[in-house]
């Protein structure tokens, strides 16, 4: 079979930067030849009134990305694109690290508003052939600058909305010290928090919908751990995660200082001091709109972008 044209996609995130190297087979769907996500952090200060970007965020959100392009440099792509979502367009100067990134790559950063970003989030999750049967289901994406809350109707995109609350921007604004043990009043007025921001934004919970699928490193972290602890593989975890499991694991994480949080079975480093905001948020957003469980899906932002690239 002929090779369709690829696509090399990078994702600047708040939290982690990622590669997808994707290419349409003869049927339609699309194939993953390379993916990789790097933590580079270049939220650093985003929950300040006036978020700026950081000199070593930067640094480091350059490093990940000259790697990167590197490593799908390899495939051959057709073509490279470039985007950055919540860290990037929320601060002063991310139009000054945009501009970096082009005098130092050649490469231009398409900033993606928070509309577009959910919006192509939902294309990404189309692909996900486990997700084939759905047909009325809410998707949701928490990245480290924001929550994407979707809701599709016979799987048409019906909602898109994008909120402020990532797990790195809400870990420095209720949490006093990450590297603490967890303060009971801060993670209650977290969740508080994220209830109210969900309530006005509109985003209608509707009962008759019991699908919900969850997207993001936060998520794949709660995998990772399940699995770490249960001694299986994280491909052998089920997709499917119970709200139980999200608070068990914050139950279990809330008396652990950031160093013992580090040294749990299967907790990504990078992600240890951002990780119970996460868990917070996750479950107020499930308690609000009465939701049992998500299913986890991997196919977020990078496929959207392929698929866009792809038509």
């Amino acid at each position: 079979m002929v090779q369709a044209t690829s696509v090399a996609v990078i994702d600047i995130g708040s939290n982690s930067i990622k590669s997808l190297v994707a290419a349409r087979r003869a049927d339609g769907t699309l194939e993953a030849q390379h993916a990789r996500t790097l933590d580079a952090r270049i939220s650093d200060g985003l929950g300040q009134s006036e978020p700026r970007l950081g000199e070593e965020g930067m640094a480091r959100g350059l490093a990940a990305i000259h790697t990167l392009l590197t490593e799908t440099a390899g495939f051959a792509p057709a073509h490279t694109v470039l985007v950055a979502t919540s860290a990037v367009r929320d601060a002063a100067n991310g139009a000054d690290f945009c501009r970096r990134i082009r005098a130092t790559t050649g490469h231009t950063v398409r900033l993606l508003s928070g509309e577009e970003e959910a919006a192509l989030i939902g294309r990404g999750l189309i692909c996900d052939p486990a997700l084939a049967t759905l047909g009325n289901f809410y998707v949701f994406d928490l990245g480290g600058g924001s929550l994407e809350c979707l809701s599709f109707r016979d799987r048409i995109l019906g909602q898109a909305v994008s909120l402020p609350l990532g797990c790195v921007r809400m870990t420095e604004k209720f949490f006093r010290d990450p590297a603490a043990p967890l303060v009971a009043a801060e993670c209650t007025a977290l969740a508080r928090h994220v209830r109210d921001a969900l309530k006005s934004s509109g985003f209608r919970f509707r009962l008759h919908r019991t699908e919900a699928v969850f997207t993001g490193g936060s998520m794949t972290t709660v995998r990772a751990l399940t699995g770490a602890q249960h001694g299986v593989k994280f491909e052998d975890t089920p997709a499917h995660v119970l709200t139980d499991t999200l608070r068990f694991l914050l139950d279990e994480l809330a008396p652990l200082p950031l160093d013992a949080r580090k040294a749990v079975p299967g907790m990504p480093a990078a992600r240890a001091d951002v990780f119970p905001a996460a868990l917070v948020t996750m479950l107020a957003l499930a308690e609000h709109g009465e939701l049992a469980g998500f299913h986890h899906s991997l196919h977020n932002l990078r496929w959207g972008l392929a698929a866009e690239a792809l038509a």
